[in-house]
C-alpha cells in the first residue's frame, strides 16, 4: 500500500520515548510547555501557596504528629525545649499597712494590765452587790442570820427594796420636799434663804427627758419616805434606823443647796426641811370627795456639821 503524505500544517505525532530515559516530570512538563505559568500562579497565590509547597506543612509527612499537639511557649517547632526564659522580675509588692489599734489595744502594756486590774475589780463589786441584795430579799435563811447586820449596813439606806409598785391603791398625793437654809456668808454674816422646792427642780429635769436618772426620779422620795418610816408625827425616832434616816435626808438636801443657794465663800450652817402634801383631785365621774388644800408638815431646823455631804451616820 502507498504510503499516505502527510498534510500540510498537521501537528506531528510526539517521539516514542527513549528507552532508559528519566519520565517527564509533571513541573517539568508544565514548564517546558507554559513557561510564564509557575510566575502567575505564584504571584497569585500569595503565601498559602508558598505554605502548601513546605514539605513539613502537610501533616501527611509526618505520620506520627498529633494534630492535636500545640507546641507551649518553651518548646521549639520540632518538640525540643525551647531556651530558658529566666526568673521573673522580682516582686515589687508594698508593705501592707495595718490599721491603727483602738480602745485598749492601743494602751501600753502597762496600762492595759491597770485597765484589766480596774475591769476585774468593778466586775468583783457588782457581783458582790448582786449577792448581797439577793440575800436582802430573799427569805431568812442560814446566811441572812449569821451576816443579817453586815446586809442591812450595805443596803440602807440607799439600796432599800421594796414593792410598793405592785399595791392594789397606789399613793393618790403629791407631796413635795422643801428646804431652807441659814448660810454664813466670806464677811461672817447670816442670811436665811427661801424655801426651795427641791421636788419641783427634779420635776423639771425628767419632763421631756426620755431616760432620766435613778437619782432625779428617786433619791430625794426615799430619802423622805426612810425619814417619816422612822419617825412618828413629832419627827422622834421610833426604831433603830432613825438617826440613819435623819442623817441620810440632811445629807441629800444639803447636798442640793450647795450646788444651787450656796455661792463662793459661803456655808450651810442650819437646815429646815417640810413637806407640802396636796390630794390628787378624783376624775369627774368620780363621787369621791378630797380636800385640795395643801398640808404642810415642817421639821425643826438641824445643824450642819463639818463634812456632812460625806457618808456615815453622825
Amino acid at each position: 500500500m502507498a504510503e499516505s503524505s502527510p498534510v500540510k500544517g498537521a501537528v506531528p505525532a510526539p517521539r516514542a520515548e527513549l528507552r532508559g530515559s528519566a519520565p517527564v516530570r509533571g513541573t517539568e512538563a508544565a514548564g517546558d510547555q507554559a513557561p510564564g505559568l509557575d510566575a502567575d500562579a505564584d504571584v497569585h497565590a500569595g503565601p498559602d501557596a508558598d505554605t502548601a509547597r513546605r514539605p513539613d506543612a502537610d501533616p501527611a509527612s509526618h505520620p506520627d504528629a498529633d494534630p492535636a499537639y500545640c507546641p507551649g511557649p518553651g518548646v521549639g517547632p520540632d518538640g525540643d525545649p525551647g531556651p530558658d526564659p529566666g526568673p521573673g522580675p522580682a516582686s515589687t509588692t508594698a508593705p501592707r499597712h495595718l490599721p491603727p489599734r483602738t480602745g485598749v489595744a492601743a494602751l501600753s502594756p502597762r496600762y492595759q494590765v491597770g485597765a484589766a486590774l480596774a475591769l476585774a475589780v468593778v466586775a468583783v463589786a457588782v457581783c458582790v452587790h448582786v449577792g448581797i441584795v439577793f440575800l436582802h430579799v430573799a427569805p431568812s435563811n442560814t446566811v441572812t442570820k449569821a451576816h443579817g447586820k453586815a446586809i442591812d449596813d450595805w443596803i440602807y439606806p440607799e439600796f432599800e427594796q421594796n414593792w410598793k409598785l405592785f399595791a392594789p391603791n397606789p399613793l393618790q398625793q403629791n407631796i413635795a420636799v422643801q428646804v431652807r437654809a441659814q448660810i454664813r456668808g466670806a464677811d461672817g454674816g447670816s442670811r436665811t434663804t427661801g424655801w426651795y422646792d427641791l421636788s419641783a427642780q427634779d420635776g423639771r429635769e425628767i419632763d421631756g427627758n426620755l431616760v432620766p436618772s435613778h437619782t432625779q426620779q428617786n433619791e430625794l422620795r426615799r430619802a423622805w419616805d426612810f425619814f417619816t418610816a422612822t419617825h412618828d408625827g413629832s419627827a422622834r425616832p421610833v426604831g433603830l434606823r432613825g438617826a440613819l434616816a435623819e442623817t441620810y435626808l440632811r445629807r441629800v438636801v444639803v447636798m442640793r443647796l450647795e450646788r444651787g443657794a450656796v455661792h463662793g465663800g459661803e456655808a450651810v450652817e442650819r437646815v429646815q426641811v417640810r413637806s407640802r402634801t396636796t390630794n390628787v383631785p378624783p376624775p369627774k365621774w368620780s363621787t369621791d370627795k378630797v380636800s385640795t388644800s395643801p398640808v404642810y408638815r415642817v421639821l425643826s431646823w438641824w445643824s450642819v456639821p463639818d463634812g456632812a455631804t460625806e457618808g456615815g451616820t453622825r
